[in-house]
């Protein structure tokens, strides 16, 4: 089988601990046999940021720009126990946060949806789709221990020299702990324009929650410029699309969606989204079962290679039915019951690895119409007529089902009911997961 060609470089960014060993596994079982592509390497391991002083974090989030497209490993953001662990010269800020900032964008948090993984929140049937503003706020805060009595002011001074504001902020008797933090009104502006062509994409209502009742300058600034831009760009589209806008706040948010059965997109500020994606992708099940998408034009699209993206949709679609029909780690064999039989990591793996090739090796059986594959053989035939009528636009039919079942002899059929100490790699899923899991915009996939 010919290898599918990446027309441009991938960023890699390697993490710490058991990522490292499982995304090797995943990179050798799962990609690099099917894809040639060119990996531009990055070591994001504590031990590595400490000794370039963080230096290599910067520098990847800079050849994800360069090349408009990375994948993450699972990274450490140390503690004081950490720190002493690592020997570290400093507690590094969060890499997650260090990227995000410096390519700034919306991250889009959305449910896997599994049929036979129970859901603690059954009502829950669509997916409850988070836009978190990937920008500032809590994650680029100024904040420090206030050492004793004293008075904390903040201020600005205008570049065109007329008069500076300053606000008193509080006057301690004693020590404290004070923060400024800020965000800019074209990074709100994105932020709104990216959510709400996400939300036309998907055909879901938009909703926006702040606390602008409390925070009545900044969170009221969010709202303004929402408001602002859906009146102004999205109006009219969104009526065409009999789909709405609305900003609620957080607390009403929160509550409201425990009501709903899904089939959402919820915009929320940095942290309010940082928070309510674990709340959602663990009310759907599982916090490994949630795709994390910072989100930039699609790959494949970007590339003109739609068998990438083919090929990206299928392995998302061959990890989906392997768990449906089975085949699970730890984690998730305990959300069914005690003695749900599992597989060990590598098992898990290796089953993959066998549907993925059942999967592949149909995708190449050629059709009519033109080949999508670069430097093909046979031009004249189509090699993914027959997995794009399985896909059906992203939604499993009963054919993949029946084709692609593997038999009971087939690599990690075995086996067992649970044990205790054994690994685990469903949360691998949201380590580094090679591809977007749902149709729409696609983007860097950091965790």
């Amino acid at each position: 089988m010919a290898k599918i060609k990446v027309a441009s470089p991938v960023v890699e960014l390697d993490g710490d601990e058991m990522t490292r060993i499982i995304w090797q596994y995943i990179k050798d079982q799962l990609i690099l046999p099917y894809l040639d592509i060119e990996l531009d390497y990055y070591d994001l391991s504590v031990q590595n940021r400490d000794a370039t002083d963080d230096q290599v974090t910067v520098d990847a989030a800079y050849a994800i720009k360069k090349y408009g497209v990375g994948v993450k490993c699972a990274t450490i953001t140390p503690d004081e126990a950490r720190v002493t662990e690592f020997g570290l010269k400093k507690m590094w800020r969060s890499p997650n946060g260090t990227i995000r900032n410096i390519l700034g964008g919306v991250i889009f948090r959305e449910p896997i949806v599994i049929s036979n993984i129970p859901r603690l929140v059954p009502t829950w049937t669509k997916p409850i789709i988070i836009g978190r503003h990937a920008h500032a706020d809590q994650y680029k805060a100024t904040d420090f221990v206030v050492p004793g009595p004293g008075t904390v002011t903040i201020s600005y001074l205008p570049e065109d020299e007329s008069e500076p504001i300053e606000f008193e902020v509080a006057r301690f008797t004693g020590g404290g702990v004070a923060m400024a933090m800020y965000n800019f009104d074209d990074s709100i502006r994105d932020f709104a324009r990216a959510t709400m062509r996400y939300a036309l994409d998907r055909r879901f209502p938009l909703y926006l929650s702040t606390k602008n009742t409390i925070l009545k300058a900044y969170d009221g600034r969010f709202k303004d410029i929402f408001a602002e831009v859906y009146e102004s760009e999205f109006k009219a589209d969104f009526e065409a699309a009999k789909i709405t806008y609305e900003h609620r706040l957080i607390d009403d948010m929160v509550a409201q969606v425990l009501k709903w059965d899904g089939g959402v997109v919820w915009a929320c500020k940095n942290y309010d989204g940082d928070v309510q994606s674990d709340v959602v992708a663990q009310g759907f099940g599982s916090l490994g079962l949630m795709t994390s998408v910072l989100m930039t034009p699609d790959r494949g699209k970007l590339d003109d290679t739609p068998a990438v993206a083919l090929f990206g949709r299928t392995l998302e679609d061959v990890c989906v039915h392997t768990i449906e029909e089975g085949k699970m780690t730890k984690d998730l064999a305990l959300l069914i019951g005690p003695r749900t039989p599992y597989l060990t990591t590598q098992e898990f793996l290796t089953a993959l690895e066998f549907n993925l090739r059942q999967a592949m090796n149909q995708l190449f059986r050629t059709e009519r119409g033109a080949c999508l594959q670069p430097g093909c053989e046979h031009p004249g035939r189509n090699h993914v007529g027959v997995l794009a009528t399985w896909l059906g636009n992203g939604r499993r039919s009963s054919a993949w089902h029946a084709r692609a079942r593997s038999p009971s002899s087939a690599p990690g059929s075995t086996a067992r009911p649970p044990r205790s100490g054994s690994p685990s790699t469903t949360s691998s899923t949201r380590w580094c997961s090679p591809t977007s899991s749902r149709a729409g915009p696609r983007g860097w996939r950091l965790t």
